[in-house]
């Protein structure tokens, strides 16, 4: 209504009517809102002379094409790469090959709902995930949704999946020991903080066990642990979550799960995404230990996808930049500067073997990339050696800069005479007279064997493991029969709990032992095995 329309309306309003004394008081309130509609209307006028709306245009494609786990899209000119977008009904979808009349899309979502025609819409930001402490303790997917049926994330902060790694005048010397908890691999084969080390054997050989292990051990030992489960069956992701939780780990942990079953476009982000909620804590001087289980089905997924966006094939038929995959992403762990924060990830990746061929494509890629391979062989598993570690073939490229003093002073010597053990223990099967020196080899490295093998699920502290290798270095165990050398032990590294708390102190602090120390250590030990010696 115009404000020349109100006398119309509003009769009372003309003063030229001859009004009675009420009528006179109608007219003056009326007048009154006149008067502020009058107010209101140049208020308005004001507001709309200033006002020049801006005009955003959105970039809308279409579906051209849809295959399993990827689409072909038309319209979208500008689009950039590794661009999120969403197609049809909010599915999804990473911008991957651009081309010159499609880009080739990547889903994150099922494809079921998605059909030739659907609309496709950009969002200007790369693809990324929540970060922060509202992680711990949860179980997400690759997109950072939660799995775990809990509330949902109050994180507010997203990092882009893709970061470029730290430079080289930003990272620190690994010096800083990561326990494994397993005697095996902190003695011959030890982890740094900010270490990469690969975990390679074939399957069902206890691979994502050693990682698991590795997990619940750093309990009390201020690290933060993210497990990214990669194409694993969902009753195994599952067992391991339970197996996290029943021993407090998800306390300090994340797991980032993708299921065999799941989209080929979540399994190749999964380990980009874990990476980049891990980097989170590392940034802020925290020490992360994050487990790839496991970059073979990584790199089938990544397989799967170039086949289907049309991608030449290379060896194996893999794509050409497979290593390039890999490298970029493990190359962001690493122990930063104390000028940085002083941060470090450790990373554990995983890869499976098929009948022993290490040198497989894949396996040589990344043990070319990590500072160091724990081989598990199949033999050993067989023979119920466990962990079956293959010492022969374990290598760990730090070394022993980042072992403890009381793990250098018995690693070296205990490292040879088990490698010897190997090579004599092979000969004597051919059932040769042996002298008295190689019986007495074998008996010690048998012995050694049985010592370094180890339970699953439990991890021993350091102070144990060491009063248990000084035992078995120094022939302590010799005289107990093999049946009864993990009694023993059980034994011995009580007796040092209960006896010797202040050398199990300093053990731990990373002190030099004396030899004083080591003589009264030693002494426990004899006491505590005298009654299974034979």
């Amino acid at each position: 209504m115009s404000r020349a329309e109100f006398p119309r309306t509003f009769p009372l309003l003309n003063p030229r009517l001859n009004l009675n004394p009420q009528a006179s008081l109608a007219m003056n309130r009326n007048r009154e809102l006149l008067s502020v509609l009058g107010e209101t209307f140049s208020a308005f006028d004001a507001a709309l002379a200033d006002y020049h709306p801006e005009l955003h245009p959105r970039e809308v494609g279409i579906v051209k094409s849809v295959s399993s786990g990827i689409a072909k899209v038309a319209g979208l000119p500008n689009v950039k790469s590794d661009e999120l977008v969403y197609l049809g009904d909010n599915i999804p979808g990473i911008a991957f090959n651009l081309e010159a009349d499609e880009v080739g899309v990547i889903l994150l979502g099922e494809s079921d709902r998605l059909e030739a025609g659907s609309k496709v819409r950009r969002t200007g930001r790369v693809t990324d995930v929540p970060v922060g402490g509202d992680l711990l303790g949860r179980v997400v997917d690759p997109t950072g949704k939660p799995l775990d049926g809990g509330a949902e994330l109050a994180s507010i902060e997203r990092r882009p999946i893709e970061r470029e790694a730290p430079a080289i005048m930003d990272r620190a010397p690994v010096t800083v020991p990561l326990q494994t908890g397993l005697k095996v691999i902190d003695a011959l084969i030890p982890i740094g903080r900010g270490q990469r080390e690969l975990i390679v054997g074939d399957r069902q050989t206890g691979k994502s066990a050693i990682a698991i292990d590795t997990i619940i051990n750093q309990q009390d030992q201020n690290v933060i642990c993210l497990y990214c489960a990669i194409g694993q069956r969902s009753s195994s992701v599952a067992k391991t979550i339970a197996t996290l939780r029943d021993r407090g780990a998800m306390d300090y942990s994340i797991v980032v799960a993708c299921a065999g079953e799941d989209p080929p476009g979540l399994r190749y982000i999964a380990p980009y995404a874990a990476t980049t909620m891990a980097e989170y804590f590392m940034e802020r001087g925290r020490d992360v230990l994050i487990v790839y289980d496991d970059l073979t089905r990584h790199a089938w997924a990544y397989r799967e996808l170039s086949l289907l966006l049309r991608r030449p094939p290379g060896r194996e038929a893999y794509p050409g930049d497979i290593f390039y995959l890999h490298s970029r992403m493990l190359e962001r762990s690493t122990h930063l500067r104390e000028e940085l924060g002083g941060g470090s990830l450790t990373a554990l990746p995983i890869v499976e073997t098929q009948a022993q061929n290490i040198s497989a494509y894949i396996p040589t890629n990344i043990i070319s990339i990590t500072d160091g391979q724990i081989y598990l062989s199949p033999d050993l598993f067989q023979k119920a050696i466990l962990p079956a570690v293959d010492v022969g073939k374990s290598v760990s490229r730090v070394g022993g800069k980042t072992q403890l003093p009381a793990y250098r002073d018995i690693s070296g010597h205990l490292r040879l005479s088990y490698a010897q053990f190997q090579e004599v223990e092979v000969f004597s099967r051919f059932g040769t007279q042996l002298d008295e020196d190689t019986v007495q080899t074998l008996d010690r490295g048998r012995h050694v064997r049985e010592i370094l093998k180890q339970p699953e699920g439990r991890p021993i502290p350091v102070a144990e493991q060491i009063a248990v290798l000084y035992a078995v270095n120094e022939g302590i165990f010799d005289e107990v029969p093999l049946k009864q050398v993990q009694s023993a032990a059980l034994t011995v590294r009580q007796a040092t709990i209960d006896r010797i708390p202040d050398i199990c102190d300093r053990i731990q602090s990373g002190d030099q032992l004396s030899p004083e120390d080591r003589q009264h250590l030693l002494e426990v030990c004899r006491d505590a095995v005298r009654d299974f010696v034979r």
